[in-house]
């Protein structure tokens, strides 16, 4: 088993000869934003510059949306490449992770020869962290990895709590992965992005491919006190965001409509999708969705076409695969088991044909 393999590949050949239902990927529903699509249309031209190694438009554009300093961003191509330019910079020699959660995080710790260490999550609490337990834990690590909220759980922390933790541990390196935290409707409990100039051991990281639906082109960015964004920016190549992506970021963060649209629509459509789910009555445990993916637990469901009991998710995956559907295979995830499988929330008429299509394989209890 490979820890690191992410969603389905959707460049293989489907089985039923037509595209492949993705849900496998964490992308915004809605599609590709026309006031995106037309920047990069009308910036063609433009690609026989090299991009602005400053990306001073870019970052005064995540500057004024989020309310942040532009003296504390460091632009990424995507969030995941900053994990590891963060970890090669201020070089940490013990990582806590709350697991299960984005294999990344421990990806990037393990390419600096940091040792990683995971704080176990239990699925019979829902997957809540104890934050008491995990304060204690992390004044003894130089830095600790959260997703808020975190993948592929779905749960949020308060920013209350997060804030409690870094004070609580003030040689301690906190960061915050806030990849999602646009798809809500209010991020307001739970965002620490606008505090990193207030506490140095305080990192918030941030992905604006799957909101936008740019996961092809590759954009996010990381916010910190300003010392630490400097040498985050001397470690990496000075052109790593391309123009491209540059003017797409700049649109994408004036595109309001296109932003409450989205957060609606997804607000409706995990519900929708959840209910749905829990009243097929195959046996599937729902895990509470809050943004655009669900955790669910299939250990307890039969395939029609196998009657026997004990269900893993590699076999309820290629069932899925069987039928052009691609979902996440959750059983490289740490301490996660191998019953669980995550889906993304996609439209009203895909979520109807993944039920149709599970309603399909799996036998009623």
């Amino acid at each position: 088993m490979n820890r690191f393999v992410h969603g389905g590949n959707i460049y293989e050949a489907s089985p039923v000869g037509d595209k492949w239902l993705d849900f496998s990927a964490n992308i915004n529903p809605i599609g590709l934003c026309a006031a995106v699509k037309n920047a990069i249309s009308e910036s063609i031209e433009e690609i026989v510059h090299y991009p602005d190694p400053t990306g001073r438009e870019l970052k005064e554009a995540i500057s004024v949306h989020y309310g942040v300093s532009s003296s504390e961003i460091v632009l990424g191509n995507g969030a995941a490449e900053l994990f590891y330019v963060l970890m090669h910079t201020i070089k940490p020699k013990r990582i806590l992770i709350p697991v299960p959660s984005f294999s990344e995080y421990e990806r990037a710790a393990i390419s600096t020869g940091a040792a990683v260490d995971y704080f176990p999550i239990s699925s019979e609490n829902g997957f809540s962290i104890d934050r008491d337990k995990l304060i204690a834990f992390a004044k003894n690590y130089d830095a600790v990895f959260l997703g808020n909220p975190n993948n592929p759980t779905g749960c949020l922390l308060e920013k209350d709590f997060i804030i409690n933790l870094v004070k609580s541990t003030p040689k301690t390196f906190i960061i915050v992965d806030e990849s999602f935290l646009d798809f809500l409707l209010s991020d307001e409990p739970y965002s620490v992005r606008k505090l990193v100039g207030s506490y140095p051991n305080l990192i918030v990281m941030a992905s604006l491919t799957k909101f936008y639906a740019i996961p092809g082109l590759r954009l996010g960015f990381g916010l910190m006190n300003e010392e630490l964004a400097r040498s985050l920016d001397m470690q990496k190549d000075p052109w790593n965001v391309n123009l491209l992506a540059h003017k797409a970021g700049i649109a994408a963060l004036t595109a309001e409509e296109y932003q409450g649209e989205t957060r609606k629509f997804v607000a409706d459509e995990k519900q929708y999708l959840s209910d749905s789910l829990k009243k097929l009555n195959i046996g599937i445990r729902v895990f509470n969705p809050t943004v655009n993916f669900i955790l669910l637990d299939i250990g307890r469901c039969r395939l029609k076409e196998k009657q026997s009991e004990g269900l893993t998710a590699a076999r309820a995956t290629d069932a899925y695969r069987k039928n052009g559907v691609l979902v996440r295979n959750c059983d490289n995830y740490p301490m996660l088991g191998d019953t669980y499988i995550r889906i993304a929330v996609r439209t009203r008429e895909e979520n109807n044909r993944f039920l149709e299509i599970t309603k399909e394989i799996f036998m009623g209890v």
